[in-house]
């Protein structure tokens, strides 16, 4: 499709949505009281401003404050809940330590000691941010975290490799470092907040618990692994370029680093250090990030100055993020998400003598959920009702906990995983290549690696 034409395209879109907005709220159907109309429309609106980005991300986000506020859509504390969360905070200190990688020249270092071993083919780099992202989801327990840390330094491998600002080859390392340990993360337990938050209801409710090593050979090899594969694939097909730069023509940095370098390399491995041990001290990634953005921002340290903080910092991603967060709230509020996951699953073809469609219309139906409550919004409706799945599947309420996984990794739009968006913000690239990207992963997945999942999950016994 022609630039030309998408610029005709996605406005249209834009009106399309607010014109079927109106049209629930003047006419709410049999199936939705007038309250529920009413989020119903604002939903669509929002969720389709933020899919096809006709204007800036927090710009939809606080026209999703307003509107819901001014005609009392759902209590305040509901609405503004993204600013309570946990990752709103992740976010904000990771911006303020990744403002400080940059600023102080630290990023570039790293930078240095990463090229040594990037350097080669277009492919070779790219497949080695990707994997390296993979390999980094396995000791750091934040997907928002580990991307906030590895967007400076990639931005500097960029550089490096002689990509400027809008190359498809600065696109394709920024979305080789993001996608790549965002992505095939939501296979490996303890590397999403999402697996965490799945497994933690299914304790709760059912008392039903996963083993880290049971999920990770039910997820990773088709989800984890394979989908790294074709994300390098994709990036390599969709973003070609070859790198400007030789070994030899790279500027080498200082050997010796200056105090600040030191100060925050410090406080670096002191976070590192924090976030992969959560699982003794059970400190919130969240406060462990505020804090050392607090510590970068004392006047005795200073690594961020004032200057920097007002302007450095893209502070549009909080309000993206807590929009997001508030939208999957009103919702779940509402009631609307109980309504449509009712209706969803009393619509899904599934029973004990079909298990591949069953299989795939519950991940299918997760991922629809998901697109419309955010994943969050999806896990809180859709998980109570394992129990009747169970039986209308004649599966274990294990494995239909399990299902939920490959709905919810599905991400077809960017903005169902902020960490990407707040990746693509950092770096000061464009939203539609990660768009572009997220859309053709989400069809690959549905048509080649979740029936070939069906396979691995048989030959596990899991179905």
């Amino acid at each position: 499709m022609s630039p030309k034409l998408k610029t005709y395209i996605v406005p249209v879109v834009a009106l399309v949505a607010v014109a079927v907005g109106l049209f629930l709220v003047a006419f709410p159907s049999a199936f939705l009281s007038p309250p529920q109309a009413r989020v119903a429309a604002l939903a669509l609106v929002a969720i389709t401003f933020w899919a096809t980005m006709v204007i800036p991300e927090h710009l939809t986000a606080l026209i999703f404050f307003f509107v819901a506020m001014i005609f009392s859509l759902a209590p305040a504390s509901v609405v503004f809940s993204g600013f309570e969360s946990t990752a709103l905070w992740l976010i904000f200190g990771g911006l303020v330590i990744g403002a400080g990688i940059s600023g102080t020249g630290l990023g570039n270092k790293i930078a240095d000691k990463v090229v040594v071993h990037l350097n080669g083919s277009y492919l070779k780099i790219i497949s080695g941010v990707v994997f390296a992202g993979v390999l980094f989801s396995f000791v750091m327990p934040s997907s928002m975290g580990r991307v906030i840390f590895l967007t400076p330094v990639m931005l500097a491998v960029a550089d490096h490799f002689g990509f400027r600002h809008g190359s498809n080859g600065r696109i394709g390392i920024m979305l080789a470092a993001i996608l790549g340990t965002a992505i095939p993360s939501y296979s490996i337990l303890t590397s999403n907040v999402f697996n965490m938050v799945l497994i933690g209801m299914a304790e709760t409710q059912f008392n039903v618990s996963a083993l880290y090593g049971e999920y990770l050979a039910l997820h990773f090899p088709i989800l984890g692994f394979l989908k790294a594969v074709i994300i390098v694939c994709l990036i390599v097909w969709l973003y070609p370029d070859s790198p400007g730069k030789t070994m030899a023509e790279r500027p080498k940095q200082m050997g010796f680093m200056s105090k600040n370098e030191r100060i925050l390399s410090v406080v670096l491995v002191i976070l590192l250090t924090l976030w992969i041990t959560d699982f003794l001290h059970h400190i919130s990634p969240a406060w462990i990030s505020l804090g050392g953005a607090v510590i970068l921002l004392l006047p005795g340290i200073n690594i961020i100055s004032n200057r920097q903080f007002s302007g450095d910092i893209n502070y549009g991603s909080l309000f993206f993020v807590a929009g997001i967060l508030g939208l999957g709230g009103m919702v779940s509020h509402s009631g609307l998400g109980d309504m449509i996951a009712q209706r969803l699953i009393a619509s899904l073809p599934i029973g004990e003598a079909s298990p591949f469609i069953n299989y795939m219309s519950l991940g299918l139906a997760t991922a629809a959920m998901a697109v419309v409550a955010t994943i969050p919004g999806a896990l809180a409706v859709i998980t109570p009702l394992s129990d009747q799945l169970a039986d209308a599947t004649g599966w274990s309420i294990k494995t239909i906990i399990m299902t939920q996984m490959l709905g919810f990794s599905t991400c077809i739009f960017p903005y169902q995983a902020p960490s990407v968006v707040v990746g693509m913000q950092m770096a000061g690239e464009k939203m539609k290549p990660a768009m572009r990207v997220c859309l053709i992963l989400a069809v690959i997945t549905v048509f080649i690696l979740l029936p070939l999942d069906y396979l691995w999950w048989k030959l596990l016994g899991w179905i």
